[in-house]
């Protein structure tokens, strides 16, 4: 488990976030949104980006994944509308579905001064920040790279680095038909998982859980300036203003 200290890495003070809240986004989308950020970010190192989005229902399957955990065959996933696409990302299967918020951190992890195992160590400490916000127990999940509440998984990692850059990251299950997770073993865990809405007190909205996740990244990533997009055309857009408060 990540330590309070060893939360607080030497970042550069004055580094400035990208984060694009895009709302719904179908998967092609992002993989070219996340390709062309990557290439930026590889040529600019003090840059970093984050997305921030839902997607359409949909499956994916990591580098530890296998055929073998998607239970529906292919004209029944035909039938419901749900592609599978096999992505270089660490971690197993994972379905996709509104309800959730897919996290994409694009950053310079060399000159963040992180190594991948601490950055994925970071990013399941954010996630259980996330949980606290919300009044949810959760641990690392002791098996792979994730979070579980109640013994079930809530929050799903799954990186990749290229030429020490980041992509891909996080799902967290908000609000999600849990009862479609018994078609597909999300990184290939038998039982169902579950969600903040599931676990909180709370009442958990999609919306509110992205702007917390947004200040838990600025905050724990040492981001000093943060512009905000809520779409991404072919030309640069301009940023919003945001009201996220930063030290000075």
């Amino acid at each position: 488990m990540v330590t309070e200290r060893q939360a607080q890495p030497e970042f550069v003070s004055d580094r400035p976030l990208s984060a694009y809240l895009l709302g719904s986004l179908d998967f092609d989308t992002l993989l070219a949104l996340q390709r062309r950020l990557v290439y930026d970010t590889a040529g600019d190192r003090d840059s970093a980006s984050l997305i921030l989005c839902e997607h359409p229902s949909g499956i994916t399957v990591g580098r530890e994944g296998s055929a073998v955990h998607i239970r529906p065959n292919t004209p029944a996933l035909t039938a419901r509308d749900w592609p599978v696409r096999w992505v270089s990302r660490g971690g197993g299967v994972m379905l996709h579905q509104p309800g959730q918020v897919a996290c994409y951190p694009v950053f310079p992890l060399d000159t963040l001064n992180l190594t991948a195992g601490r950055y994925i160590a970071e990013l399941q400490a954010v996630a259980l920040d996330l949980c606290r916000e919300f009044s949810v127990e959760a641990i690392p999940d002791p098996e792979r790279p994730g979070v579980r509440a109640n013994s079930r998984r809530i929050v799903h990692v799954g990186v990749a680095v290229h030429n020490y850059v980041s992509c891909f990251g996080l799902v967290i299950n908000v609000n999600p038909d849990l009862s479609l997770f018994r078609e597909v073993r999300c990184d290939g865990d038998p039982a169902p998982m579950t969600s903040l809405q599931r676990e909180s007190p709370l009442r958990v909205r999609v919306t509110t859980v992205r702007q917390k996740l947004l200040e838990l990244i600025t905050g724990r990533f040492g981001f000093a300036r943060v512009s905000v997009f809520h779409n991404y055309p072919a030309a640069l857009p301009r940023p919003t203003p945001h009201a996220l408060p930063h030290a000075s």
